[in-house]
């Protein structure tokens, strides 16, 4: 098994197509067959199913992909370090929820890329409740850094820095009632319609866990996987939504939508910063890690 047909794999299971593949690799498509076919020799099993021209990895192929990803990481890695090539390079794999990719994140990568042209990002959302994906990927290698909100425990095999508070806010179109009052109590939302981010989000399970205690039942959750869908939606008079304090600051500014004065628990939740503690860091990681830390810094300020 060669460096050279885990790259072959990799890219045939990222496009499903043995066709893409050859012409991402700028291979002949023959080339790209006969190297699936000599693993699939080695290991004893198929790990595609080819359907007319369609292609599906097979449970097999994805227990390969996993391999497959970390050895190819860490041949990048021992490159780099044999190297001795101060200047970042390579590839960087980070992942985060998308209301700090969104953010959080922007003014961070333009300093990155200002500072390192020569490394290629990859970005990897998370879309599992809790940000288990994320901890499991970065535990695994397949993400080389993640940002989380409110990291729930210690962990033995990821190195985990608090960065700074999030505030979170209720926000409303700025006509609704509840927006003349000096003061919002839990009691207020009962009967509301209240807009959220997906079950397993963070912060809303911080916002449900409150009204459960106080015993507010709304008349309606309606649940949206993209932050920009619930900020549309407020300003369209559906409802009053749940968001971090980051994500809804233009719109607040503008007048387009207006802050509950909320006088209930305290709303906030806590980023952190986590990558593995075995993991070489590249000078393309170290540059990253240090750039999060200091506009975190500057922000809590």
């Amino acid at each position: 098994m060669e460096l050279k047909q885990l790259q072959t794999f990799r890219a045939v299971a990222t496009e499903l197509s043995f066709t893409r593949a050859a012409e991402v690799l700028a291979y002949a498509q023959s080339s790209v067959t006969a190297q699936i076919q000599g693993l699939e020799q080695q290991f004893g099993v198929p790990l595609f199913n080819r359907l007319g021209k369609r292609v599906a990895i097979t449970e097999e192929g994805k227990r390969l992909l996993f391999y497959a990803e970390r050895m190819l990481q860490l041949a990048d890695e021992a490159q780099l370090a044999v190297r001795g090539d101060d200047e970042p390079s390579g590839t960087l794999r980070i992942g985060a929820p998308e209301s700090l990719f969104t953010y959080r994140l922007p003014p961070i990568l333009r300093e990155f890329r200002s500072r390192c042209p020569k490394v290629e990002l990859h970005f990897k959302p998370d879309f599992y409740p809790g940000h288990l994906g994320l901890r499991r990927e970065v535990m695994q290698g397949t993400v080389d850094v993640a940002l989380f909100f409110n990291y729930p425990r210690l962990s033995d095999t990821l190195i985990v820095e608090q960065l700074l508070q999030e505030t979170l806010l209720l926000i409303a179109e700025p006509d609704h009632p509840l927006t003349r009052l000096e003061t919002v109590l839990p009691g207020k939302l009962e009967g509301e319609v209240i807009l959220l981010t997906e079950a397993g989000c963070t912060y809303r399970e911080l916002f449900e866990q409150i009204l459960r205690g106080a015993n507010v039942h709304p008349a309606t959750k309606l649940e949206f996987a993209s932050v920009e869908a619930i900020k549309q939606c407020v300003m369209a008079g559906m409802g009053i939504g749940f968001l971090p304090e980051i994500a809804v600051r233009a719109e607040i500014s503008s007048g387009r939508m207006t802050a509950l004065r909320w006088s209930g628990e305290e709303l906030s939740v806590v980023t952190h910063l986590a990558w593995h503690k075995d993991k070489w860091i590249s000078p393309a990681l170290r540059v990253f890690l240090e750039l999060v830390k200091q506009l975190s810094a500057f922000e809590h300020q």
